[in-house]
Order: structure tokens, then C-alpha cells, then sequence
């Protein structure tokens, strides 16, 4: 893989790791897993829970070979022509397997939402065995904090976790981070029936599928997410929420410091979504700005890296 200074001398606690497709794997109608493979996945940190990770596809008219993989990787990247910019999505790391330099991402095929697909849709639309990408990770090798997980439960907290076909991944790999004792429920909106998939998860939390089938994105999710944080939480004074246009920013709150909370939300989907379901669980329900995490995804007719 030929890049502008891709090197894993450095530790950082994010590093850039090139990897070649093992496998591909259908899971359902909508979900693939791919696994990469290399020698410096060797060094990639498992870490568990919803761990964010960089895809970096290679760019229109050189591949990687312009790629900046410095520490400023992302200004430079966007210094370069349009043409020779490698496009960059986010995904969540689904499984690792350090003994054999290997990384598992689990990816949603959908039909294109534009005129064209978008860089990662067409990617996994083409894939074969023995492509190329960069993963932008973290170093097993640095010892401070590497960021990228955004589930913080206190330890006890009752759990409500909520997400579409994108939170897939992360939600799976939290529901087998959690501790046998954990208790709570989880909603997965999925486009097809044919796309439940058999988690796991302790006996005490309860996983409910909710199958699209044809319904806008939300149906499904946004009632039945409400109704379980009411039973959650009973109606306590109203909590300030700062109204976010989701078509000109990203919603992401996610607070790491947390209060002792007894309940613990966690939800990510299509930012419309998460703004409704945000501004009933905390503003209408009370719920503590401390005790919850609310991420959009993506955005229903955006492209954005």
C-alpha cells in the first residue's frame, strides 16, 4: 500500500493501519462483515463497547498514495485537490483478534439515498478479497486514553439502549462487553425481518428487533424507545436541551463524567431520530443530561464524512 508517510514507529493513541480484505461475509439482506487482515493490525487496541474507528477509501485519482498519516492527517488531507482527497466515513469496530492481526466491521448495504452512492456503499458494492483500505485506530501500544467509546454506564444502572441498522455493530459489541449481571432493554430498528441476527447478551437484558419493512425510518423506534425511558423515568423537571439544526451540525452529546444515575440511556440512528427521541427523554422526561448518550449517525439525504 503505497501512502504519503504511513508508518506505526510513532504511538499515538489513534494510528493509521493499513489492512487487506480476508473475507466478506453476508449476514442478512443489509448487514456484511468484512474482515481485514495484516501484520500492524497486530497492534490495534480491542477495546470493546462502540469504538470508533476512520475507514479511509482510497481517492478518485491516486488511491492512497497522498494519504497525509501524520497527526494533522485530516487538514492536510483536505488540502489536497478534490480528485486525490481519500474519502472517510465512520464505522464501529465489531471484533478484533490481535493474535491474528485481525479486525472485523460490520457494514450496512443499502440502496443508494442520491444520485450516486456514496464512497463506502460503493466500495462494499464491489469489495473482493485482497482490497485494500486504511484503518484509522487505536495503538495498543499507547497507555493514556485513545477516545472513541461513547458508552459510559455506571455500573448497576439500569440500561435503555436504542439505535437503527448503523448502531448495529456498536450495540452488539457493547451487549458482549456488558457484565452477566446487567439489566435493561434494547431496540434495533433493522430495515428487513430477514435482518434480526442472534446477539449476545446477558439474560437480564431484553433484545426487541424492529423491523422496517417498508416503514420511514422511526416508525418504530422513536414510540417504543419512549415508551421504555417513561417506564424508566417518571416525570421529573424538565431539562434545558439545546436545539441543534441536524441538517448544518453534527448531534452528538455524549458526556464522559457521569452522575450516580440508576438509568442509563444510550441511542444512535439517523440524526432526526436521535433529535426527537433526545429532546422527549430529556427535555419532556427529565431525564439527566449525565445519565445518557445521544449520537446521530448519519442524516436522511447528507453525504458527509
Amino acid at each position: 500500500m503505497q501512502t504519503a508517510g504511513l508508518s506505526l514507529t510513532t504511538v499515538r493513541p489513534y494510528q493509521p493501519f493499513p489492512g487487506r480484505v480476508k473475507e466478506i461475509r453476508r449476514l442478512s439482506p443489509s448487514f456484511v462483515r468484512v474482515t481485514f487482515a495484516s501484520e500492524e493490525l497486530r497492534l490495534f487496541a480491542d477495546n470493546g463497547f462502540d469504538q470508533r474507528i476512520k475507514l479511509i477509501f482510497p481517492a478518485p485519482a491516486c488511491g492512497f498514495e497522498k494519504f497525509p498519516g501524520t497527526d494533522r492527517w485530516y487538514s492536510d488531507l483536505r488540502a489536497l485537490p478534490d480528485e486525490e482527497q481519500c474519502r472517510v466515513r465512520t464505522y464501529t469496530v465489531r471484533g478484533v483478534r490481535r493474535e491474528l492481526g485481525e479486525v472485523d466491521i460490520d457494514m450496512v448495504v443499502h440502496e443508494p439515498h442520491g444520485n450516486a452512492p456514496a464512497p463506502a456503499l460503493r466500495w462494499i458494492l464491489d469489495a473482493e478479497v485482497g482490497d485494500e483500505l486504511i484503518l484509522l485506530g487505536p495503538d495498543a501500544r499507547f497507555e493514556g486514553p485513545q477516545g472513541g467509546i461513547d458508552f459510559h454506564a455506571p455500573e448497576g444502572a439500569e440500561l435503555l439502549l436504542g439505535g437503527d441498522e448503523t448502531a448495529m455493530p456498536a450495540i452488539a459489541a457493547i451487549l458482549e462487553r456488558l457484565p452477566i449481571t446487567a439489566r435493561g432493554k434494547v431496540f434495533i430498528e433493522v430495515p428487513l425481518t430477514t435482518d434480526i441476527l442472534d446477539l449476545s447478551a446477558p439474560p437480564e437484558v431484553r433484545v426487541s428487533w424492529l423491523p422496517r419493512d417498508g416503514a420511514p425510518w422511526g416508525a418504530f423506534l422513536v414510540p417504543q424507545f419512549a415508551a421504555a425511558a417513561a417506564a424508566l423515568q417518571s416525570k421529573a423537571e424538565a431539562q434545558p436541551v439545546e436545539d441543534i439544526d441536524v441538517d448544518a451540525e453534527i448531534l452528538w452529546d455524549a458526556p464522559e463524567k457521569l452522575d450516580a444515575c440508576e438509568s442509563y440511556v444510550w441511542l444512535a440512528a439517523e440524526a432526526g431520530v436521535v433529535k426527537t427521541l433526545r429532546r422527549t427523554v430529556r427535555q419532556e422526561l427529565g431525564f439527566p443530561k449525565e445519565c445518557g448518550a445521544f449520537m446521530g449517525y448519519w442524516r436522511l439525504g447528507k453525504d458527509a464524512d
